[in-house]
């Protein structure tokens, strides 16, 4: 691998982030600033929000809490995950929070995962695939596959196709069930590689990450067009929570770590401002029976042109299907 297809990617990526920053930046420094929604109380409706335990996941399991929903958290530390329901239950006085484990990066704990969840008889009126991991090195999940494409797009590939009966029964005309699924503005310049969705041939971090987030848009897309077809009451949507300040950047650069310690305060989205979006497409009424777009600062906002791609769509589910059957 050459010297400018390591760098490359790399700075694709710093960019496409510089850019947000400068854009949240823009928007913090604005007059006045929109006031927090109020949403509608969820009572009697019940969520299941991946990586629930920590950052964006967390601050959006706590808000469906807050507005009374049963929420489950799907995690892969329990520890962490029993510390997250103590600190929910107690902040916002709703007693259904609880966690199942669910590690994404195995097909046999979703698997598991999902039983687990069919025992309880429950209905499911809201899916927020929001866990993830950012620029790890190279190394393979449970079932082989490259980290990034396993874990942050498979994982909620296969869990969400496994949910998506009991949505369907779950979702009225009047009151849709929703997917929601959280990718990054770094699918702007990700690249799906059909020939080598592992990155066998070669590894780039940067480049694997922006390649599961397009993959994440391509999804929720054809999964809108299936349920449309279908005649589901079931809506899909994908949000972009921009650039927050995580555990996710634990991998990034050490120049890029300083910068980040030294002007999160002034540039980066609070886990709890970063969790807004989803949270406005899980509940607001806005979107009642709305599918199929793409939202930042909850407002529509336009995707990467490739993400459009029907075709594309089309054949990476038919390749997922192939990899998780």
């Amino acid at each position: 691998m050459s010297l400018l297809s390591r760098v490359l990617p790399a700075l694709r990526l710093y960019c496409i982030g510089l850019a947000v920053l400068l854009h949240q930046l823009l928007r913090r420094l604005r007059p006045g600033g929109a006031l927090a929604p109020v949403f509608p109380k969820q009572n009697g409706n019940v969520a299941i929000v991946t990586g629930g335990a920590k950052g964006i996941g967390y601050h959006t399991a706590k808000h469906l809490a807050r507005l009374g929903m049963h929420v489950i958290i799907a995690g892969n530390d329990e520890s962490e995950g029993r510390e997250a329901v103590r600190k929910i239950k107690e902040e916002t006085m709703n007693e259904k929070v609880e966690f199942l484990h669910c590690d994404l990066a195995s097909m046999k704990s979703i698997r598991q995962f999902v039983q687990q969840f069919r025992a309880k008889n429950c209905p499911l009126h809201v899916l927020v695939n929001n866990a993830g991991v950012m620029l790890v090195p190279e190394r393979k999940t449970e079932d082989g596959f490259e980290e990034h494409f396993g874990l942050n797009y498979l994982g909620h590939f296969l869990l969400t196709n496994l949910l998506l009966e009991t949505l369907k029964q779950s979702g009225t005309h009047s009151h849709n069930a929703r997917v929601i699924t959280v990718s990054s503005a770094t699918h702007y310049v990700g690249r799906l590689h059909l020939n080598d969705l592992q990155s066998r041939y070669s590894y780039s971090p940067h480049e694997a990450y922006a390649q599961s987030k397009l993959a994440l848009v391509l999804f929720t897309y054809r999964l809108q067009h299936l349920l449309t077809t279908d005649g589901s009451h079931v809506t899909a949507n994908v949000v972009d929570p921009g650039v927050v300040n995580t555990e996710l950047y634990k991998n990034v650069c050490w120049a890029a770590k300083v910068v980040k310690w030294m002007t999160a305060w002034l540039f980066l989205k609070t886990p709890e401002e970063g969790a807004s979006t989803s949270i406005y497409a899980a509940v607001s009424p806005e979107l009642e029976g709305v599918g199929g777009i793409y939202l930042y600062n909850e407002q529509r906002t336009k995707s990467s042109d490739v993400s459009y791609d029907e075709e594309l769509q089309q054949r990476l589910w038919t390749e997922s299907c192939k990899m998780t059957s």
